[in-house]
């Protein structure tokens, strides 16, 4: 018993709205399989070694889960668009997407760093005027 148009119709459409925000939505599926069956984190061997780390920050899974959830997307897609899935064309596709995604995060991580470094730099200007302050009122204090 297959699906009917509508059926698959609905289905691309969700993964593609689930696509947009691809890497929480990937994370929390995981996260959820964890949360049901503790046991099944020992079959990832990147795991394995996680102690009590939270699992939402392991830097691994957040890869690993994305890139199946996207293969899935993509393939899912495939399926019905062509009624083939082509690896070799889903992975293509996921290498653009992750490629795009670690484009973003390493943008947003030097943001963040620049947005340290300003504050640095306003606190240490900051205190150097004030020592500065403090220095020319003991001058005129003596």
């Amino acid at each position: 018993m297959g699906f009917s148009e509508a059926q698959e119709e609905l289905v691309l459409r969700s993964w593609k709205a689930m696509k947009s925000d691809s890497e929480s939505t990937a994370l929390k599926f995981f996260l959820r399989i964890f949360e049901i069956a503790p046991g099944a984190k020992q079959m990832f061997s990147f795991l394995r070694d996680a102690g009590d780390a939270p699992l939402e920050k392991h830097p691994k899974l957040k890869a690993h889960a994305v890139t199946v959830f996207v293969m899935a997307c993509e393939s899912a897609t495939q399926l019905r668009s062509t009624g083939d899935v082509k690896v070799r064309e889903a992975y293509d596709q996921l290498a653009a997407v992750i490629k795009e995604e670690m484009k973003n995060a390493a943008a947003a991580e030097e943001q963040t760093k620049n947005a340290a470094t300003a504050a640095e730099e306003t606190t240490n200007a900051a205190a150097a005027e004030e020592e500065t302050t403090n220095a020319a009122a003991a001058v005129d204090a003596s």
